[in-house]
């Protein structure tokens, strides 16, 4: 088993170690896929024809739509771009997996694509913590993470939150019985059996019976018209764009959706050098042609979302989000109510004229 030493050194960690096996948090799968881009898009015209041809190609297979005349592009592909590709993960790789936090499914089927196969598993401390994991036996589908293991019951609850119940799942909390009792509650039609655990997290059930996770109850956003947005959705899909590094986006009983976005800084300094500016984030972020730049990602990103999730403001962080200054887990999640309380006169400055 091998840890890696920091972001920086993923991607030399991966070529030295060589692993068959990869756990990592979607954050660095997403890193890893923009990198990878990134250094296939300096590589001329055929190099992005055969990435362009291997996305295509998988999304069809993904929509069930293999088409015969693909076949003698694919052969090309493999002959060629996903070589260099999985030697850049050591040549061995068996499967990535990926935990933690909902992985963009544009993410995944990134790799797929690739050559690389990609299983998405979905856990918790207080079960097990494995409660189910994408398998290529089960059908891998990206934006699901799979059926729930052997011995693992799965339900979901009329307000759509995942219900989990099997002996993997804890017998309560150390020393807080209020909290165990309102998230281990007995099932009324069997008061005999095992508690049923109440995951937080609101999804549903394919027609395979794999879990799809639509995000965290908690964090669902009500506008003032009682529409329900899922937040990790808009924010995995502006993250996606080369532009955006970071965002959060805000809206409960609020009108619209508004954005919080760090720029991506590599992106960034591209764009300085090309507009003949200084590379200075704080600086550019006050010029209109940079903030405009910024726009139109988000502008791609919205015609791809439904009416109510469109990003309709946004404004600047002031910095990444980061553990260091308390905005990100240790696995790479935001922590939104530290973002709120720093940025929270920002936010409803959006929503100001």
């Amino acid at each position: 088993i091998f840890y890696s030493e920091g972001l920086e050194k993923l991607a030399s960690n991966i070529e030295e170690t060589r692993p068959t096996i990869m756990v990592v948090v979607p954050r660095l799968f997403e890193v890893l896929r923009t990198r990878i881009m990134k250094q296939v898009e300096k590589q001329g015209k055929v190099a992005n024809f055969m990435m362009d041809s291997a996305l295509r190609i998988a999304g069809k297979a993904t929509e069930g739509k293999k088409r015969l005349r693909d076949k003698p592009v694919d052969f090309l592909v493999e002959k060629t771009l996903r070589p260099k590709i999985r030697a850049k993960f050591g040549g061995r790789i068996k499967a990535m997996v990926s935990g933690g936090a909902p992985l963009n499914p544009e993410v995944g089927n990134f790799f797929d694509a690739m050559g690389l196969t990609m299983l998405q598993g979905y856990g918790q401390t207080e079960a097990g913590p494995v409660i189910s994991c994408n398998r290529p036996a089960a059908g891998l589908k990206m934006d699901t993470v799979g059926p729930p293991l052997r011995g693992v019951e799965v339900r979901i609850a009329e307000d759509g939150e995942i219900l989990v119940r099997g002996e993997l799942v804890m017998h309560g909390y150390w020393r807080n019985d209020a909290e165990t009792a309102r998230t281990l509650q007995p099932d009324p039609k069997d008061q005999n059996g095992r508690p049923w655990l109440h995951t937080g997290d609101i999804g549903h059930l394919d027609n395979k019976g794999r879990i799809v996770i639509t995000d965290r109850k908690k964090d669902m956003i009500v506008n003032d018209k009682g529409d329900n947005i899922a937040p990790q959705k808009v924010e995995g899909m502006l993250t996606l764009q080369p532009e955006i590094a970071q965002t959060m986006v805000s809206g409960d009983k609020r009108p619209y959706v508004v954005g919080l976005i760090v720029p991506d800084a590599e992106w960034a300094l591209e764009w300085a050098r090309e507009n003949d500016e200084k590379f200075d984030l704080k600086a550019l972020q006050e010029l209109p042609a940079f903030k405009n730049a910024v726009r139109a990602a988000v502008d791609r990103t919205n015609a791809d979302l439904s009416v109510i999730e469109k990003v309709r403001q946004f404004a600047f962080a002031d910095e990444a989000f980061s553990i260091e200054n308390e905005e990100m887990t240790p696995s790479m999640k935001i922590r939104r109510h530290k973002i709120r309380e720093r940025y929270q006169e920002r936010i409803d400055g959006l929503y100001r004229g």
